[in-house]
């Protein structure tokens, strides 16, 4: 076997293979059986056709064709080792015309992992680094009484008042909605509860309940934004007809140690503040390191010379599609109807995430080409420990299996594994 290869742009190789007759004339046995295993002829079971009548059925170069192919799918993977070529993506092949006595001549063009060189950086990280040690992070006071605020608002209840309906204030309304003097699809309901001021309603509708005294009606006119949702009404002039039917206040809480006791597991207020300030601290740490290593990989990206295989990228944006999507589905949007509404298509999304996409691919092999230098790697152990916790979410072992693609797992989880060890080793870089 000889093998040459030419660099291409965009981290892309052309392979050219040369195999001798006798070499590849070695697959020819394999050939014919697969050409047996897949014609019917009378008179011979299928797979036991001889050569002879494959040849007098189907022509001496359809063998020889089948046998070129046979050849190149099985001395390809040899190829790529001898061309020391770390292929990624699906591979273009092509062999030039066979002929019987002559060498195979095939060409295989494939996306490779680009190599990576990083230009002088140590010791911007170590400053990064630097930086990031002066920095004192803490919890005020501020900030834990307005945290506590929020889980007060949160806990609030609602008693029924007897005054005009106020902003803040739930209320239950029964409301008609006409156009042209005839009623619209859905636009008739009993007991709707709304809670004034949220803007759940079109602009204009809460403000003209506002002022209004429990079991007192309204008619009002108001025109439905030119970028309402519901196309046909788009623009459109409206008659509303509202019935006030009841009204009830939102009572906040006194942060006292009887509220702190309704949170469950606390008996005083202090308690209370102690736990939300060790929780916010754990919070404010954990985004001051994903700001510092995002920092880091950004210095790196800014020193690395390294071309992006369009695979890759693909392959990435099509990825962070996926995982937008299944974020819309969870919140209980369809798919498609989110689209719509946004004005977006599937290809709009992918090119906006093309830079981002291209950040994560030069992040990723950074890490690697760092994890190689530095002879960083985890243990299978380890890679195992932590996908137990992956399969404790699943209910049994069956559904583990049914739902899971372990060797997939086992690679995503110690690639993250790696990641994280290669970035933890360069927060401690000082120099």
């Amino acid at each position: 076997m000889e093998v040459k290869v030419q660099k291409l742009p965009a981290s892309r190789w052309e392979i050219v293979v040369t195999l001798p007759w006798e070499e590849w004339q070695g697959h020819k046995s394999h050939a014919v059986e697969h050409m047996a295993g897949n014609v019917n002829l009378a008179g011979f079971r299928q797979g036991k056709v001889p050569e002879a009548v494959l040849e007098q059925r189907f022509g001496k170069q359809a063998i020889l064709i089948e046998t070129a192919e046979h050849s190149v799918h099985h001395t390809y993977p040899e190829a790529l080792l001898a061309a020391k070529a770390e292929a990624i993506g699906r591979p273009e092949i092509r062999f030039d015309a066979v002929k019987e006595g002559e060498a195979l001549v095939y060409t295989v063009v494939t996306d490779v992992l680009p190599e990576v060189v990083l230009k002088e950086w140590r010791k911007d990280v170590a400053k990064i680094n630097a930086s990031t040690a002066e920095k004192k992070l803490e919890v005020t006071d501020d900030d834990l009484m307005k945290e506590l605020a929020e889980l007060a608002k949160m806990r609030a209840g609602f008693v029924p008042v007897e005054r005009p309906a106020a902003k803040d204030d739930t209320v239950k309304v029964d409301f008609e909605v006409s156009v042209g003097g005839a009623v619209i699809e859905g636009g008739k309901n009993v007991d709707h509860a709304l809670v004034l001021g949220s803007g759940a309603f079109i602009p204009g509708f809460e403000e003209q309940v506002i002022g209004m005294e429990k079991g007192a009606e309204k008619t009002f006119e108001l025109t439905f934004p030119a970028e309402y949702h519901a196309k046909h009404l788009a623009g459109k002039p409206a008659s509303f007809s509202v019935k006030l039917k009841s009204i009830e206040e939102r009572q906040i809480p006194v942060l006292d140690d009887v509220f702190a006791k309704t949170l469950g597991k606390f008996e005083t207020i202090e308690e209370v503040k102690a736990s939300m300030r060790k929780g916010m601290l754990e919070e404010k740490e954990r985004a001051a390191k994903e700001e510092h290593r995002a920092a880091i990989l950004d210095t790196l990206i800014a020193a690395a010379e390294v071309e992006y295989p369009a695979v890759l990228v693909d392959e990435e944006v099509k990825r962070m599609l996926g995982q937008f999507r299944s974020q819309v589905e969870s919140m209980g949007f369809e798919w498609e109807k989110y689209l719509a509404e946004t004005k977006k298509t599937e290809a709009e999304l992918e090119k906006e995430w093309e830079p981002q996409a291209k950040k994560r691919v030069a992040a990723e092999l950074i890490l690697q080409k760092l994890a190689a230098d530095e002879s960083i790697d985890v243990d299978t152990e380890a890679v195992e420990a932590e996908m137990n916790k992956v399969f404790q979410y699943y209910k049994n072992v069956k559904q583990v299996e049914d739902k899971l693609d372990m060797g997939k797992l086992y690679t995503s989880v110690r690639g993250q594994m790696v990641n994280d060890k290669v970035l933890a080793w360069l927060e401690g870089i000082s120099k």
